[in-house]
């Protein structure tokens, strides 16, 4: 019992240690807070705060961003978790229809706790690593929401979005990762 608790609090303290904290402030102006922290599973979190399921998806060498959205930018592919489905489930058929791309493998990178400043209520953003082949051409998302897609060299990714201290961190421990799953 002992070592086990030893483990868990080593285990908390250095989950606690990457942890990365930044400001947000909404298009309608809610002002959020941002607690971004590495992962190797999602278990631990309470499923029905998690909302959101999204990827640094690799095809071959490339990674694959999407254009659309709600703020009609570049992005990672993924989208909003349904009812029943679990986290890999959302990913899986999110990558299918935002991309028209089989996700062959992933693995957990992070999450992002992010908090409503108003009530300090809030949700989870969970973020994957992914390797995809594409089903064939992209055509449409079914919901509209990215309208095309491109496959970039990884490395250029913030010339098409810059997400901060919190998106380097996404992108480096995904580069870091995709070895792991090629």
């Amino acid at each position: 019992r002992k070592s086990n608790t030893h483990w868990s609090l080593q285990s908390q303290l250095k989950s606690h240690q990457k942890m990365i904290t930044e400001n947000y402030k909404g298009e309608s102006g809610v002002e959020y807070i941002f607690e971004y922290s590495e992962a190797d599973s999602f278990t631990h979190l309470d499923y029905f705060r998690c909302r959101q399921a999204y990827a640094v998806c690799f095809c071959a060498d490339k990674m694959v961003i999407g254009y659309g959205g709600h703020k009609n930018s570049w992005g990672l592919i993924g989208g909003t978790i349904e009812e029943g489905e679990d986290f890999e489930q959302t990913l899986k058929r999110e990558i299918q229809e935002e991309s028209n791309m089989e996700v062959l493998k992933l693995l957990p990178v992070g999450y992002q706790k992010m908090i409503d400043t108003r009530d300090d209520s809030f949700i989870y953003q969970l973020r994957y690593v992914c390797t995809a082949r594409p089903y064939g051409p992209f055509v449409s998302d079914p919901a509209e929401s990215i309208i095309k897609i491109k496959l970039i060299n990884p490395k250029d990714y913030k010339q098409y979005f810059d997400w901060g201290k919190i998106g380097e961190r996404i992108i480096s421990r995904a580069l870091d990762l995709k070895s792991k799953i090629a």
